[in-house]
């Protein structure tokens, strides 16, 4: 069975949010929250944020045309930030905006490394033969509670992507594997020692947040700053088309900056490239 290829993606940026809501329940809901902790939550942090939900995200990658016809038999959301408030539940919604029939879950508290353990899973079902199709969300919305320097300090913005994965043995950007590891370079020797990155067509795509020095290569595509868990997935988007004509393979690269740790994930666009 072949692996599942990129069959339409869509990137949202720095949408109009719903501004603060005079709803004495979202305060309420945040003291309950904070309060075991011994902290309260920052009024004055919350009227300045754009407050745009998971579910305004989720409604915008839909409105995209590629992502909004498909009918998943699997369907992922990922975040490494909380929703403004979870009063919704965002994976079967969007699940219902796409057909009503897909296995539908979220994966959160695990920084930027979701999507990566979302594609995993999602190659998991397919060899199975559970899902023929997937869509990915992977969603970063900005307002908080209470300050939290990653947001504040990089800053962040608001933003989200959506990954359509299909099976079929056409042309298309297919995804081979993902692992993590202590650092990039580490994560990245999985792929071939020395300068074998350098051949046969491949193109590394480096995270905002990968600061170490890395051996040269000769195509890299560096991310501009300002998302989280975001980056990658927002230019692969973007992007996939173009790369799949000109790479062979496509190596996505990023570090998390609370843990540290390294994920990759690789993609390819011939057969023998997926074997290494």
């Amino acid at each position: 069975m072949s692996g599942l290829a990129v069959r339409a993606a869509t990137a949202v940026r720095s949408p109009q949010g719903r501004g603060p809501a005079d709803d004495p329940a979202v305060l309420d809901y945040y003291r309950d929250l904070l309060t075991p902790f011994g902290e309260k939550p920052d009024e004055e942090l919350l009227g300045r944020g754009a407050h745009v939900h998971h579910r305004d995200l989720a409604d915008l990658l839909v409105a995209d045309e590629g992502v909004g016809r498909s009918r998943p038999e699997l369907l992922i959301v990922t975040h490494a930030l909380p929703d403004v408030v979870p009063f919704t539940a965002v994976a079967p919604h969007l699940t219902d905006r796409l057909g009503g029939r897909a296995a539908n879950f979220a994966i959160a508290q695990q920084g930027l490394a979701a999507p990566f353990t979302a594609l995993r899973i999602a190659a998991a079902y397919h060899r199975a033969g559970r899902a023929a199709e997937v869509v990915l969300a992977v969603l970063e919305q900005t307002t908080l509670p209470t300050a939290f320097p990653l947001v504040q300090d990089t800053p962040l913005t608001d933003s989200a992507a959506a990954l359509v994965l299909g099976a079929g043995d056409g042309p298309g950007l297919r995804f081979v594997r993902a692992h993590s590891a202590g650092s990039a370079a580490a994560a990245l020797d999985g792929y071939g020692p020395g300068r074998e990155l350098d051949e046969d067509g491949t193109l590394l795509v480096l995270g905002p947040w990968v600061t170490e020095d890395l051996p040269e290569r000769t195509a890299v595509h560096r991310v501009a700053p300002g998302s989280y868990c975001t980056s990658l997935w927002l230019e692969l988007a973007d992007h996939w088309q173009e790369w799949q004509r000109s790479y062979r393979r496509v190596v996505l690269c990023d570090t998390d900056p609370r843990s540290g740790r390294s994920h990759v994930a690789l993609f390819a666009t011939e057969g023998k490239a997926a074997t290494r």
